[in-house]
């Protein structure tokens, strides 16, 4: 577990905190040290060279080299792409929904992963959302609809809109025992606890930089299961998913053997710089490290919530980095919150809080006293247990 110097140090790195406290690392993580250097250092070589692709070419394999060991997979494995939404539509137009039509999701999902699938549905497949219980979705409810049409089993690793943590090992599980494949949104959460695609036999899995990795919008990844990448051809193609882009041979279609078929175009460089330097950085601190320190400021954070009694749209046993709270009044509550110099986000009539490696326990008091300040504008379950803090 990370000490109270470590944590310090670590918030030292990220130039926001000296005049903020950030907590919207679920729309976008704060920027580093590190990773501002990486932008510098594609400048001055950029600068110095004005096209050194061999350099860029390398620096885009190595960030699939350390983003696949982050996830536990291997390299090949991995495909870079400019967005979950660009590699989930590469899975999504490689599927064949002849026999097998039926997309089963969560009403729980990103949008894009309904506005992707629901794409799909002019060649031939069928679309169909579970609705939640009481904010969450369980795995129960999945294995009841999912059947022998089922092609394929998108998944929100922790909700966007109220933080809900879905039970992947037992829906992966059941979607198997039915023929159908899993996909796992991980943009939520990756970066912020150990992750193992191999141990959670996931077929697909997706996330991006631009979160609690700590990197950039225009990069993310895709893993795709070893056994499923010579057997799936997505219809989004381009030169880089190709055998051998640099053969530059217009009339010659021959995708390539590793996950990087389900590629496009050039890659996003300067996200590739970014993003390579924000998974340093975390792994450099070790995922464990963060998942424990997290997991104690949103202990703390619900213990203060509850007694102030605050209505928690997360369900108690999803444990970060996301917890949102109910408002009245969401866009006055993050107003207030920005004038003490708190950053957060909203969604819907829920206030997001997001927790990450570089947050302390005094972040959480802050919070709590501008809550306790503004009740008015919170949805409450309860009648105050006291003052606070």
């Amino acid at each position: 577990m990370l000490s109270d110097n470590e944590v310090l140090a670590i918030r030292a790195r990220f130039p926001i905190f000296r005049q903020a406290i950030y907590l919207n690392s679920c729309s976008q993580g704060a920027l580093s040290d590190s990773v501002e250097k990486s932008m510098l250092e594609l400048l001055e070589v950029w600068n110095r060279q004005g096209s050194p692709w061999d350099l860029w070419i390398e620096q885009y394999e190595i960030a699939r080299k350390e983003f696949a060991e982050l996830i536990g997979a291997d390299a090949d494995e991995v495909a870079i792409v400019p967005s979950v939404s660009a590699g989930i539509s590469s899975v999504a137009t490689a599927l064949d929904f002849s026999s097998r039509k039926r997309v089963l999701m969560g009403e729980f999902e990103f949008p894009t992963m309904g506005h992707v699938w629901m794409a799909q549905q002019r060649r031939g497949a069928n679309i169909s959302f579970l609705q939640s219980e009481a904010g969450r979705i369980p795995a129960k409810k999945y294995a009841e609809n999912i059947n022998h049409e089922t092609a394929i089993v998108p998944v929100t690793g922790v909700c966007f809109s109220n933080g809900f943590r879905s039970e992947i090992e037992e829906i992966v599980a059941a979607a198997h025992d039915k023929g159908a494949y899993v996909l796992l949104d991980d943009y939520q959460d990756c970066g912020t606890r150990p992750r193992d695609v191999k141990s959670l036999d996931l077929d697909f899995y997706t996330s991006g930089n631009l979160k609690y990795l700590l990197g950039a919008a225009g990069v993310a990844f895709l893993y795709v299961r070893r056994s499923l990448i010579e057997v799936l051809r997505p219809a989004v193609s381009g030169w880089f998913a190709q055998q051998s882009p640099f053969d530059f041979a217009t009339q010659r279609f021959e995708p390539a053997t590793s996950a990087r078929r389900f590629e496009s175009g050039t890659p996003p460089i300067p996200s590739i710089y970014l993003g390579l330097a924000g998974v340093r950085l975390l792994k450099e601190i070790g995922l464990t490290n963060v998942a424990e320190h997290v997991k104690r400021l949103t202990k703390e954070l619900r213990r203060g919530a509850d007694e102030l009694g605050i209505a928690i749209k997360t369900p108690s046993d999803s444990v970060g980095p996301l917890t949102v709270l109910k408002c009245k009044n969401v866009g006055a509550m993050i107003d207030h919150l920005g004038r003490a110099n708190v950053i957060c986000s909203s969604r819907h009539d829920g206030l997001r809080i997001s927790f990450h490696v570089y947050n302390t326990m005094d972040d959480v008091k802050v919070v709590l006293r501008t809550l306790e300040t503004h009740l008015d504008l919170l949805c409450l379950e309860t009648q105050p247990a006291g003052t606070m803090m």
